[in-house]
């Protein structure tokens, strides 16, 4: 028997024992690779069955669930945060153009209504008309079914009357895939530019051609004069109008904070399923609802809260101030207190996990250091400081006395004040946010 060969060849071995031999290695090879599919075909059925957590975010509109849900892809998908950027300066630039637009509709129906009409304004609204179609475009390009519900909603008014409105929204309907649309675009274009439509290659130039003009625009007096006025310039956008000249060349890819600054409003309900690359949770799977917050989208929410395993409620502390849009009587502080006391009250989520997240404190500060005083709008909040952690202090205790009164049954509640804008606090609470999740799901599954 050779010593430097393997397997071993057997020197006397006949005719007979040799195929009995090969015979046996083959049935044993069999054997083998059946074992081997058996365990193959347990994992994918494991997979399968494998439990997916579900978040339900909750929250009247506005309030942050979608910020929400770029922040847990930033920190824990981030593969598929950056694979989205394109499709997120799309919806950059439909923002910048439509707050431009807006702007230059509500100087044109302030002068209509003063019969005053300043020069500078009246050439700056005709080098920038362009970007009505600039915001046709856009809409179209993230709404391949129903472009007529995006499309240009900017609009002038056939009655020239001065009314500081609000900047309308740019808005998707839920379960619409916008992001796999862009996507799905991408490489079906002329050769000029192979990852980019054509028409949103247009207005790319278009907004490149104008943005000068955005600058001058943003910089004027007149802008400033309409804000003393009553016209809400502490938009969203603003930020795009500060960054304009950034933002509106043709070379620009956004960036993390452009990303989580954009805004497009959810109607209906969208579901983001999200493969966690982290490593406490590496491979799992996580299911998130964003429900629209609206008052009209509300009743939808009660089929999506069985088999939840968390639920996050956001609370924008900065709507004390302000009217709900769809009930101008309404005070959103108050409503969004009063939806908290809903949901706290629903048996269908009494073995679900609460998150209450205090948000935009940002905002929250600037109103109170500004000198708007929260006691004027909470009057049970009379004689406290006019600070923005005081005032968040009371909020918190306001509505985890909430949770604790209408609760089902006797559950944790874990609060944080959070600005959705700041990578830093938001990895913190996040963490957290995880670390709760993963141990409620061990609880759960009795594994811990």
């Amino acid at each position: 028997m050779s010593s430097n060969v393997w397997p071993p060849v057997l020197t006397n071995e006949n005719a007979n024992d040799r195929e009995a031999r090969l015979a046996a290695e083959r049935e044993a090879k069999r054997i083998s690779d059946e074992i081997d599919r058996a365990l193959e075909q347990e994992r994918q059925e494991l997979r399968k069955r494998r439990p997916q957590t579900k978040i339900l975010l909750l929250g009247q509109a506005e309030s942050g669930k979608s910020t929400m849900i770029k922040h847990f892809q930033l920190f824990f998908c981030p593969s598929q945060f950056a694979a989205e950027t394109e499709a997120w300066r799309t919806v950059i630039h439909l923002n910048l153009a439509r707050f431009v637009n807006h702007v230059l509709q509500v100087l044109s129906t302030a002068g209509s209504a003063s019969g005053k009409s300043d020069p500078n304004v009246r050439m700056l609204q005709m080098r920038l008309s362009p970007l009505k179609q600039v915001e046709l475009i856009l809409s179209r390009a993230i709404n391949e079914e129903s472009p007529s519900q995006l499309s240009s909603p900017t609009e002038e008014t056939s009655k020239p009357t001065w009314r500081p409105r609000a900047a309308p929204e740019v808005s998707i309907r839920g379960g619409s895939g916008w992001k796999t649309l862009m996507r799905r675009r991408k490489g079906s274009t002329a050769a000029k530019s192979p990852s980019i439509p054509d028409e949103v290659e247009d207005a790319r130039q278009i907004l490149d051609a104008c943005k000068d003009d955005v600058v001058a625009l943003w910089q004027s007096s007149i802008l400033r004069t309409l804000e003393e006025e009553g016209m809400d310039l502490h938009h969203h956008a603003r930020y795009f109008l500060d960054n304009a000249a950034r933002v509106a060349n043709l070379s620009y890819t956004p960036t993390t904070d452009d990303i989580l600054r954009a805004r497009l409003r959810t109607l209906g309900v969208e579901e983001y399923r999200m493969t966690m690359e982290t490593a406490a949770e590496k491979g799992s799977d996580w299911v998130f609802y964003d429900v629209g917050g609206s008052r009209n989208q509300r009743a939808a929410w009660a089929s999506y809260f069985d088999d939840v395993n968390a639920v996050i409620f956001l609370c924008p502390m900065s709507g004390f101030n302000q009217r709900l849009s769809e009930d101008g009587s309404v005070n959103r502080l108050f409503d969004s207190m009063e939806l908290w006391e809903t949901v706290c009250k629903s048996k269908l989520l009494a073995n679900a996990m609460f998150i209450l997240l205090l948000n935009k404190a940002d905002i929250l500060y600037a109103k109170l250091k500004a000198g708007i005083k929260f006691e004027d709008y909470v009057a049970s909040y009379h004689g406290r400081p006019n600070k923005a952690e005081y005032v968040a202090d009371y909020l918190r205790e306001q509505m985890i006395l909430t949770h604790r009164m209408c609760s089902p049954k006797r559950r944790q509640l874990h609060a944080h004040v959070t600005c959705a804008i700041d990578t830093t606090v938001m990895g913190a609470v996040l963490n957290s946010i995880r670390d709760c999740i993963l141990v409620i799901i061990l609880q759960q599954t009795t594994l811990l």
